[in-house]
């Protein structure tokens, strides 16, 4: 099967200074929404956790450096981002996010072939990510694309 056949490419620019804005506020939902019920914390906490975790993740904002923060466009629409890491030996993909008006039409496997082939490009020969597990749509791209299960974390209910 072929990817370019399923998904309409895409290319990244950095965010700009007035996208940066409603970008972070919108990493900060997306993260909460799945580390909340993960951890066990209700709504607000797992807000008010997430707008923490990502203003310590990029302290100086879109120019925090080793993050590379891109908005996707497609026919100069945007239609996604990507938030990639390059401070370990190994990039890591932080957010992934197709934008709620445009799901469903392939954009998330196109801005990860994006990614992958810019981190290509920078010379690193793999790229990682987290996937909170009830997260079965991402799961099921990540696996179409070919990542592998690295470590799992589990927990029951008692």
């Amino acid at each position: 099967m072929s990817s370019s056949k399923m998904s309409p490419p895409v290319s990244l620019r950095p965010l700009t200074q007035a996208e940066f804005g409603p970008w972070i506020a919108r990493a900060a939902e997306a993260f909460a929404a799945g580390m909340g019920p993960a951890r066990g914390l209700d709504p607000a906490t797992a807000l008010e956790t997430a707008h923490q975790e990502v203003a310590k993740l990029l302290p100086d904002g879109r120019d925090t450096e080793n993050h590379l923060l891109w908005l996707a466009i497609h026919d100069g629409v945007p239609v996604g981002s990507l938030w990639i890491s390059t401070e370990k030996p190994i990039p890591f993909i932080f957010m992934i996010e197709v934008l709620e008006e445009q799901r469903g039409k392939g954009y998330g496997r196109s801005i990860m072939l994006a990614g992958e082939e810019e981190c290509r490009r920078r010379g690193c020969e793999y790229l990682s990510l987290n996937v909170f597990g009830n997260n079965t749509t991402a799961i099921s791209l990540y696996d179409s694309l070919g990542y592998q299960v690295t470590a799992q974390q589990m927990r029951k209910p008692l």
